[in-house]
């Protein structure tokens, strides 16, 4: 790279891309990038000193490979008492996205064996009171009607819940109605392995410039359409000047300020609400052996959906974890190893008026996390003993987890709206954008990316060259897997077999 220095800040010549933001989001939308046109010359900036080190992390993240088998969440009730499976059908077709993307990068040798990041953990739902029951069977019944899902197993039969999940069933009431459902083809995916897994590659291989680090303090865009980064390294304290003709802001919680430095209008108007997390993670290792699954259970009546709690099978370093949770909390920062001044000099009088129309009509919220901060350590285990009767407080230790950053938009007929999800902000020239909000983020992660490669760059994706390479990293590209068992099953089957997972084997 060409440098020149200037009254103590360097300039560069200019790049093609840089992303902003070390984690999967990034991590994944470079790859993709040089995989469609390797002469790229891409660039990376962190705050931090190394990749994944926020909310890509293992112990940050909630790593499950979230495909809806069982966050009930996602299946919400409707005033006539049916099931609403849309939002399901679209998280589990991004997954199996997700899941063709990796198969393509094992199967090319761009990362490492699969097991360093993704393993076969059953996903279940259980539920106890008869008004919970009759809803996970309604679900049951909607879900099975897509081939999505078709393999979904269900029952309120107690001797084979003591199978699946005997922990849970150890010391229950036995006149308690209780029901569950499962999915054998759900998976745990530490991101953290496989962001840093793709950043290797990228870095060694491809000759992609990652700078740890480094924190962007300033970007405006030139008359000539490039992006001018002004960026610290926090070490030396020298700064710089970069300029790229496209910028990625993927930075997790970080992203709503650097958005608002951008000052496109396009950005005007979101805020962020931030909320802290933790988990209790079990020391007894004996307890951890009992319990191979990710069971996820149904939120409070007026909890919000970030509530959901959940006894989770985890593999972290390769070691067996179990943790329960989430417990929120609240915290002014946006970031894990954030600034305590995050929220408030993200308040701008452009998106004032949305962050206090969403905060009062999600007072419910603001209640919940006021319980979740008071809460005691003999709090939390009774919680926890809801889902594991004769959890003994000695086993189990509370663990701090990451912050995430949930988004407030405009919004014509309530001022402003609390959103529990992603979404991408770009410009009308689309040369910058933006990803804000949660979870299902990382699992949907290929999905989000292909939608940005559509809209900002809608000059390549419709080439030849690009549509032909897309389809090698996606076979399914373009196509509807909802609608399509036959596509559904032989996609299932290729990713299977090169992410060494559990064959499918539909019931049709």
């Amino acid at each position: 790279m060409t440098m020149v220095m200037n009254n103590n800040t360097a300039e560069n010549n200019g790049t093609d891309v840089v992303l902003i933001g070390a984690g999967i989001m990034s991590a994944t939308l470079g790859m993709m990038l040089k995989e469609l046109n390797p002469d790229l010359k891409i660039e990376v900036l962190e705050r931090l000193d190394g990749a994944a080190a926020e909310s890509s992390d293992a112990w940050n993240n909630a790593g499950t490979g979230h495909s809806a088998f069982c966050e009930l969440n996602y299946t919400p009730e409707k005033p006539d008492g049916s099931i609403d499976i849309t939002k399901a059908v679209r998280i589990a077709e991004s997954f199996e996205i997700s899941k063709q993307f990796w198969a393509y990068l094992i199967k090319n040798n761009i990362i490492e064996l699969p097991t360093s990041f993704i393993r076969n953990i059953p996903h279940i739902s259980f539920v106890w009171g008869n008004d919970n029951v009759d809803f996970l069977r309604k679900r049951y019944e909607a879900m099975v009607q897509c081939h999505l899902f078709d393999e979904m197993v269900y029952t309120e039969d107690r001797e084979q819940l003591k199978e699946w999940i005997p922990l849970v069933m150890e010391g229950r009431d036995s006149a308690d109605p209780v029901a569950a459902t499962r999915m054998d083809l759900g998976t745990d995916v530490n991101f953290g392995a496989l962001t840093r897994s793709m950043f290797d590659y990228l870095q060694n291989k491809c000759g992609m410039e990652t700078h740890f680090g480094h924190e962007v303090r300033k970007l405006k865009q030139m008359e000539d359409g490039r992006w001018r980064i002004t960026v610290k390294d926090l070490q030396t304290g020298e700064k710089r000047k970069m300029y790229t003709r496209y910028v990625f802001i993927g930075a997790g919680g970080g992203a709503l300020p650097l958005l608002e430095k951008s000052k496109i209008p396009e950005g005007k108007g979101y805020g962020g609400f931030p909320v802290s997390g933790q988990w209790l993670r079990c020391i007894n290792r004996s307890v951890i052996e009992k319990h191979e699954a990710k069971v996820y259970g149904k939120a409070a009546v007026g909890s919000p959906p970030m509530s959901v709690p959940h006894l989770d099978t985890r593999y972290i370093n390769g070691k067996r974890e179990l943790l329960f949770g989430p417990y929120a909390g609240f915290s002014t920062k946006f970031l894990k190893r954030g600034s305590f001044m995050d929220l408030p000099k993200s308040i701008k009088p452009t998106n004032l008026r949305p962050m206090i129309s969403a905060g009062l009509q999600n007072m419910s919220l603001t209640k919940y996390l006021i319980d979740q901060v008071r809460q005691s350590p003999l709090d939390r285990i009774e919680a926890l003993k809801d889902f594991y009767p004769d959890a003994r407080p000695e086993d189990w230790k509370l663990e701090v987890a990451g912050q995430r950053v949930q988004i407030i938009k405009k919004d014509a007929d309530k001022g402003g709206v609390l959103e529990f999800g992603t979404e991408v902000v770009s410009g009308a020239n689309c040369t910058l954008a933006a990803l804000l909000g949660a979870s299902p983020g990382a699992s949907t992660a290929v999905s989000i990316m292909l939608s940005l490669l559509e809209r900002c760059f809608m000059h390549r994706i419709n080439t030849e060259e690009w549509q032909v390479k897309l389809k090698e990293m996606i076979p399914s590209y373009g196509q509807s897997l909802a609608g399509n068992p036959a596509l559904l099953d032989q996609v299932r089957s290729y990713t299977s077999e090169v992410l060494g997972l559990v064959p499918a084997t539909a019931k049709r």
